[in-house]
């Protein structure tokens, strides 16, 4: 299987490349976020590559960076996303983004990708939320005013956890909490539990 090219950028287009190595023009369907870094024609580029392999084609994606090509190669395990809606996701969509979305399961962000409806947005965050998180290395816990207890926070955080958000979402909203202007400055910790579970409510109604 072909896992990277590099040659010369022969032509490009906004789905597709062709890339010329050592005199033999390589077809590459690429997304828009490729597109969008690829340098001039006659340049040298390096694509990883995604080899498709069907009964009646074979098909090269690229990609300029490695979380791009892992993003995509994880979408083409979900169930009936094939290679071009997955290319179609990262056009419309970053990889980073794609993933935090699966993460915090963001049903309408990933729906509003063209070509992504809702059931197929769920499908994808039910079949590759656990992945992502495993992969994605923890965030630092939030800073915040000596003042507010850094073990209430902690605790805080982890009592979020345990009910089921991801830790950064949970990191995120203590720290939301921390600012509101009805919580003290030094806030028991179930009160604040309580701010950031309704601020989680809160974002779930919008």
């Amino acid at each position: 299987m072909i896992a990277k090219l590099t040659g010369l950028l022969a032509a490009k287009a906004l789905d597709e490349v062709i890339l010329d190595v050592h005199d033999v023009g390589y077809r590459v369907f690429i997304p828009l976020s490729t597109y969008y870094d690829l340098p001039e024609i006659d340049t040298t580029v390096t694509l990883l590559i995604h080899t498709y392999v069907r009964d009646d084609a074979l098909q090269l994606y690229g990609f300029l960076t490695a979380d791009e090509r892992e993003v995509f190669e994880a979408l083409l395990r979900v169930t009936k996303i094939g290679p071009k809606l997955a290319l179609a996701m990262l056009s419309g969509i970053s990889a980073a983004d794609l993933q935090q979305a699966v993460v915090e399961g963001d049903i309408g962000r990933l729906s509003a990708v063209p070509g992504v409806g809702r059931k197929t947005a769920e499908r994808i965050v039910l079949e590759l939320r656990e992945k992502f998180v495993k992969g994605k290395p923890e965030p630092p816990l939030v800073l915040v005013p000596r003042n507010h207890g850094q073990q209430t926070v902690t605790d805080a955080v982890t009592a979020l956890q345990h009910l089921g958000y991801p830790r950064h979402v949970a990191e995120r909203t203590i720290g939301q909490a921390l600012r509101h202007p009805d919580i003290d400055e030094a806030p028991a910790l179930k009160d604040l539990i309580r701010a950031a579970l309704k601020l989680l409510g809160q974002e779930k109604g919008m």
